[in-house]
């Protein structure tokens, strides 16, 4: 069985957790290409440390590679003036909205040891945060054609966005992650087209919004890590000193 260290950073500067998710791919790369020699050395292998990183940032947007800029809708001087933080990046998907109140999560996995199939990662993504919400009497699914968590329409409502997805991987070493909505400040994704998504039927939403009061967000992550380790299989580890 894989072993993953779980480390929940806080509340970090984007910029500052994406140095360190790069950091930690490098890592699994350089043990994922020493293992390579040594076994053709026959050698012993290194065993592989994966990580789950979970965190909050302070208000920032972030736009993927395939992204457009036409669905920030503010400029330079609006972002400062209000202060928002912008980052294009390197992981999929188009633009979204990274805030307190938001689990951010980042898995630095060496899809090697589980199974290389990017769409069943990103699947596996999705279905934790499912299982997670159906413990709050949530229930959601994904949308056809979309990445993400989605609660269905209502009588009142429209289809709803919870969680946004994008990652990226590098020698099947995955970074970047998902955002999803507990107790975050939904007006800040008036500033942007989430996702690219302008359809009318579609919204983005929170579990707060959603229950009508303020989610524990300690307990929501400890539900949600569970729900990865029994997905992928893996148990919790520490790192070596």
């Amino acid at each position: 069985m894989e072993r993953v260290i779980f480390q929940d950073l806080g509340r970090i500067p984007y910029a500052e957790a994406w140095a360190y998710q790069q950091e930690r791919l490098q890592e699994l790369i350089a043990v994922k290409l020493q293992n390579r020699i040594r076994q053709t050395e026959s050698q012993p292998l290194f065993s592989q440390l994966h990580y789950l990183l979970f965190c909050e940032h302070p208000p920032v947007y972030t736009l993927g590679k395939s992204g457009s800029m036409q669905n920030l809708l503010l400029n330079e001087q609006e972002l400062q003036l209000q202060g928002f933080a912008f980052f294009k990046i390197n992981r999929g998907g188009d633009i979204t909205y990274h805030g307190p109140g938001q689990i951010v999560g980042y898995p630095i996995f060496d899809l090697d040891c589980f199974f290389t199939d990017v769409h069943r990662y990103v699947r596996y993504l999705e279905e934790a945060v499912i299982r997670t919400l159906v413990e709050y009497g949530i229930a959601s699914s994904r949308e056809k054609g979309y990445t993400g968590v989605w609660l269905e329409a209502t009588e009142h409502l429209p289809k709803r966005k919870i969680c946004a997805i994008g990652v990226h991987l590098s020698r099947w070493v995955t970074m970047h992650g998902f955002a999803f909505n507990v107790n975050t400040n939904l007006t800040h994704f008036k500033n942007i087209i989430p996702c690219g998504i302008a359809d009318d039927d579609k919204d983005v939403t929170s579990m707060e919004k959603e229950l009508g009061y303020i989610i524990d967000i300690e307990e929501v992550k400890e539900r949600l890590k569970q729900q990865f380790a029994k997905l992928f299989e893996f148990e919790f580890g520490t790192a070596p000193i």
